[in-house]
């Protein structure tokens, strides 16, 4: 790696603490240790860090809420989010989703498998134009997307997008009028090693909706395959 990347844990349990830092560290990482939800947000907005890795389960403030408050804060919202979580909680992992989280590791895990998570979301970076994309910049009437700005404007207000729904949206709108399926959405889109659940992308897709407001339109459903961006020319 070019740098030591840091990364922010936010785990309450000692033990998996211990084996998360270890595994961090080992790989070069920076990592900066948190106990409970109040610390981890302190932590996160002191330290800027890579990437955050959130229990669920936290003392005081939960994962999910911790999630919350760091994508709805634009100082904040840019910093990937993997979620630990037991398994069996899938409607966890689909609120967490919604919030803006980038990707899940389920207790128990496998050092080998969190590490690829971790790299896999790492590489993708806060925003990177999306492979085979068009430019950075793309307006469609009052919606203006600059992914390397981090930035979506709509109708002349700027609304927080976190880097999965950009990265997703970004894409879209790069190939109007190509419909793809979720599969391609997922591995094109977001990228290697992406947790697969069946509600993953349209999770993803309904917070974009809603977020564009009066372009929310643009994004079109076709059912049985997948999604695509309103060609200009469809009217």
């Amino acid at each position: 790696m070019s740098k030591r990347e840091k990364i922010v844990v936010i785990e309450d349990e000692a033990d998996i603490l211990e084996v998360l830092q270890y595994n961090l560290k080992r790989e070069g990482y920076t990592v900066v240790a948190s106990r409970d939800g109040e610390q981890g947000l302190d932590s996160v907005r002191r330290e800027n860090p890579d990437l955050v890795l959130l229990d669920l389960m936290l003392p005081g403030l939960d994962g999910l809420e911790v999630c919350k408050r760091l994508q709805a804060d634009p100082v904040t919202a840019n910093v990937p989010v993997i979620m630990v979580t037991a398994k069996g909680e899938e409607s966890d992992v689909v609120s967490g989703l919604q919030i803006g989280a980038d990707d899940y590791v389920t207790k128990p895990f496998s050092p080998k498998e969190l590490l690829a998570r971790v790299k896999a979301v790492l590489r993708r970076g806060p925003v990177r134009e999306a492979r085979g994309g068009g430019g950075d910049r793309i307006v469609r009437d009052g919606l203006v997307i600059e992914a390397a700005k981090h930035s979506v404007v709509v109708d002349g207000a700027t609304v927080v997008f976190t880097a999965t729904e950009l990265r997703l949206l970004h894409f879209l709108a790069a190939h109007p009028g190509r419909v793809f399926t979720r599969d391609q959405l997922l591995s094109r889109a977001i990228g290697d090693h992406a947790v697969v659940i069946d509600r993953n992308i349209d999770v993803h897709i309904g917070a974009i909706r809603r977020k564009l407001g009066p372009y929310r339109e643009l994004i079109e459903t076709i059912r049985g395959v997948g999604y695509r961006f309103r060609d200009s020319a469809a009217g």
